[in-house]
Parts: structure tokens; sequence; C-alpha cells
């Protein structure tokens, strides 16, 4: 059976404003369990940052029922951060039969 990792996904909240009106945000790390990590192939990394001028390093597959925001998002596993990029691609739930229905894509972040 195929099993994903726990990823810490650094959900972001307002958690005021500065001097200046702008609003300051707070990062709160929450555990995600079963997500699949697979590597782009050449191509689709290529395609990329031809595209988007992002370097792809690897797609997140995110588990149906998750209602977790990870539009720009960090996240960490493999004992390093990663930042999400180009929005999360959504499949309908009843029609796929794996447990997961998600796919967004990282780049190596800090």
């Amino acid at each position: 059976m195929i099993r994903g990792i726990t990823v810490t996904l650094y959900e972001k909240r307002q958690a005021g404003a500065d001097a200046f009106g702008a609003p300051v945000f707070e990062e709160t790390p929450v555990e995600v369990p079963n997500v699949l990590v697979g590597e782009p192939s050449a191509e689709d990394a290529v395609s990329e940052l031809r595209l988007s001028g992002k370097r792809l390093a690897y797609t997140l597959a995110i588990p149906k029922g998750d209602a977790h925001d990870w539009e720009d998002a960090v996240v960490a596993f493999f004992g390093q951060k990663w930042r999400t990029f180009g929005g999360v691609t959504q499949g309908i739930e009843a029609l796929i039969p794996l447990p997961w229905n998600k796919k967004v894509k990282v780049e190596r972040y800090g």
C-alpha cells in the first residue's frame, strides 16, 4: 500500500498591522499526515523554469478532505523548508480511487 509522509505546513494568520497599516502575519506550524512527495520529470522541471522562472523541486499530493490553504505556503519535509507555488490542482474526490485528490508544486525555500 502506498503511504505518504507527514509534512509540516506553516499556516499564515494575520497578527495585526505595523505602524504604516500594512498587515503583519505570523506562521503557525501544522502537521499534515499522508502527503505524497513526488519528483517531477526533467521535462516538467525545465518547462516550469521556462514558464514561471521557478525551479520545480517536488510535487506534493494532498490527501482527500484536507482543508488547509496550500497556496504560497511554506512547508517542511526531509529536514528542509520549501515554498509552494502555482496554485493547487484539484480533482473530483469521488472519481479518484486513491486517497489523494490535490497537487501542489514546491520550490526550495531559504
